[in-house]
C-alpha cells in the first residue's frame, strides 16, 4: 500500500455489529488496504440488551420489553460516524462503504461533508432519494413462503411501536429461526455457520427512529462525491429490483455524476459470504481513484 493510500470506513446496518466487516477487512488489510469496521452507537460493546434476552431467556418479556436503544436516531449515527471519518481523513482519503441499514448513516454523512470523503460505496445498501425513508424501499407484501414472509413471521421478535426497535433474537437455537435467518441473509453460506454469524455479528434491536428517519440524499452536496454501488443479485433482504431502483433515481437526480455499478451472485450478507469478492471490487475501486488522482 502506498503512502497517503485509503482507508475503507466499514458501516453496519441494521440489528449488525461491526463484526459483520471481519472477513472483508481481513480480505482487505492481506491485499495491503487500511480498513476500519465502524460500531455505530449502541452496537457491538456499546449496546444494552433488551429485558428478556438474558440467559435463561425469558421469550415472552423479550417481545414486550421496551429497547434501551429507543432513543438513539440517525444524527446520532451521522455524529458519531462523522467524528471517525474526521480523524481517519487525518491520515489519507477515505471510501465510506455501508451495508444496509448503514446506507441511511453514509447518505447523512456525505450530505454534511462531502469534502472529507473520496468515495462513497453502497454495499446493498438503502440509498433514500425519490422517497424520504428506508421503508418505502422494502418489499411491502411478501408471500408468507417467501424467505422474507418467513423471516416475518419467525425471525423478528415484538412489535416494534411498543419496543421502540426492530428486534431479532440472535441467540435463539429454533431450527426454524435459523433456517429462516438462513435464508434471508445468507444462503450462499453453510447453514452449520449460521448460529456463528448470528452470535458475533447481529444484536436483537436496531432502533425504530433510525429505521423511519428521514435518510435521502443532498444533490448539492452528496450529489458531487464519486458514487459506487455493489448489488448483490441473490439479496432478499433488499431484492435486486430495488436496489436498481434506488440507482436510476439516484442517477437521474445527478445525470453527470451517476453510480459506477458492480454485481455480485451473492447474499445480503455478502462481507461475510463472499469477502474476497468484495474485496476485489473496492480494491478496483481504490486503484482508480490513485489513478485518477495521479493522472492529476
Amino acid at each position: 500500500m502506498s503512502p497517503g493510500g485509503p482507508t475503507f470506513v466499514l458501516v453496519t446496518g441494521l440489528g449488525a455489529t461491526s463484526f459483520l466487516w471481519g472477513p472483508l477487512v481481513r480480505e482487505l488489510v492481506l491485499r495491503g488496504h487500511r480498513a476500519l469496521p465502524l460500531e455505530l452507537p449502541g452496537h457491538g460493546f456499546d449496546t444494552v440488551f433488551p429485558p428478556g434476552y438474558g440467559s435463561p431467556q425469558d421469550l415472552e418479556e423479550l417481545a414486550t420489553s421496551a429497547s434501551p436503544l429507543a432513543g438513539l436516531s440517525l444524527d446520532d449515527y451521522a455524529a458519531h460516524t462523522l467524528g471517525i471519518v474526521r480523524r481517519v481523513a487525518e491520515h489519507g482519503p477515505v471510501i465510506l462503504v455501508g451495508h444496509s441499514l448503514g446506507g441511511s448513516t453514509l447518505t447523512r454523512v456525505a450530505n454534511a461533508a462531502p469534502e472529507l470523503l473520496a468515495r462513497i460505496v453502497y454495499l446493498s445498501a438503502y440509498c433514500c432519494v425519490a422517497s424520504p425513508a428506508v421503508p418505502a424501499y422494502t418489499p411491502t407484501a411478501p408471500g408468507p413462503e417467501s424467505p422474507l414472509g418467513r423471516a416475518r413471521a419467525t425471525v423478528f421478535v415484538g412489535h416494534p411501536g411498543r419496543t421502540g426497535a426492530s428486534r431479532t433474537n440472535p441467540r435463539s437455537a429454533d431450527p426454524e429461526v435459523l433456517a429462516a435467518a438462513h435464508a434471508l441473509l445468507m444462503a450462499d453460506l453453510d447453514p452449520a455457520q449460521v448460529p456463528a454469524v448470528l452470535a458475533y455479528a447481529a444484536q436483537p434491536d436496531e432502533p425504530l427512529r433510525v429505521v423511519l428517519a428521514d435518510a435521502r440524499v443532498d444533490a448539492a452536496t452528496w450529489g458531487r462525491l464519486p458514487r459506487s454501488y455493489i448489488r448483490t443479485s441473490q439479496d432478499e433482504v433488499i431484492p435486486v429490483h430495488i436496489q436498481d431502483r434506488m440507482i436510476a433515481e439516484a442517477d437521474q437526480l445527478t445525470p453527470g455524476n451517476p453510480f459506477t455499478v458492480h454485481t455480485l451472485a451473492a447474499s445480503h450478507f455478502a462481507p461475510i459470504t463472499q469477502p474476497a469478492q468484495v474485496a476485489e471490487i473496492l480494491t478496483t475501486l481504490s486503484g482508480a481513484m490513485r489513478s485518477t488522482s495521479g493522472a492529476g
